[in-house]
């Protein structure tokens, strides 16, 4: 039997704290949600981490223990410290996943990862949000319909300053007329980064069944996978030079 898929989910759990209307909906914070719903797929195990322990939860044991990273955060992007995020940078060079959500977009290990400012359109009406399945034979889309919706949401429109993605998976569109590549994938040497935009604090979105699936199949995609050891710098010849 394969070993099973190590996902810590990290949260910076801020909101739940002073919102009320955040703690309605998630009262245990919005980790909880998350690695429940990992924790009942077949071959995956599920743990937390929160902006507020010690070393935000990501120390070099629990990275090392880390198959696949899960990032959720919008209020205190500058408080996560620069050395946690080259720490967990690292880790994903030497083939850690990564699963960027909703607001992470500004999150400084995305930033990192990006090159860019990822900055894009924003408002926040309650709309429906209708994620169209792009590339219906990527893993992530993997028992998925064509397409799916979700009643009441934050809008992310364009243009979202990222670099082309390696894999467009989803685009949403909404009611007032935006649209929005919400399903990204990239690989960033051994490691993958998966950004899906769904996720607002105070929508219950990550109780939504096909979420759900899209974070399983996120998390199988991203896990470790490839050459055993990448070797770079100067190097001795395989064969006999003349």
């Amino acid at each position: 039997m394969a070993p099973k898929i190590r996902v810590t989910v990290w949260n910076e759990f801020q909101h739940e704290k002073i919102d009320e209307a955040v703690r309605k909906v998630y009262p245990n914070g919005i980790h909880t949600a998350i690695a429940a719903a990992l924790n009942v797929a077949p071959g995956i195990t599920a743990r937390t981490a929160t902006l507020d322990e010690p070393e935000h939860g990501l120390t070099e044991a629990v990275l090392a223990e880390t198959d696949v990273l899960t990032w959720w955060g919008h209020m205190a992007h500058d408080r996560v410290d620069d050395k946690i995020v080259a720490r967990v940078h690292q880790r994903v060079m030497d083939g850690m996943g990564l699963i960027v959500l909703h607001s992470g977009h500004f999150s400084k290990i995305f930033k990192k990862l990006m090159g860019t400012g990822c900055d894009l359109k924003w408002r926040e009406a309650g709309e429906k949000e209708r994620l169209w399945v792009v590339d219906p034979g990527h893993p992530i889309a993997d028992g998925l319909p064509e397409f799916f919706e979700l009643p009441q949401t934050e809008m992310y429109g364009e243009h979202f300053d990222i670099p082309q993605p390696d894999q467009l998976v989803f685009v949403s569109w909404f009611p007032g007329g935006e649209v929005f590549r919400s399903g990204c994938c990239w690989h960033r040497s051994k490691g993958k980064v998966f950004y899906f935009r769904p996720g607002h604090e105070t929508y219950p979105i990550y109780y939504d069944q096909t979420i759900k699936k899209v974070l399983v199949n996120g998390v199988r995609w991203a896990a470790p996978s490839g050459v055993e050891k990448i070797i770079r710098g100067n190097h001795k010849p395989l064969e006999k030079l003349a």
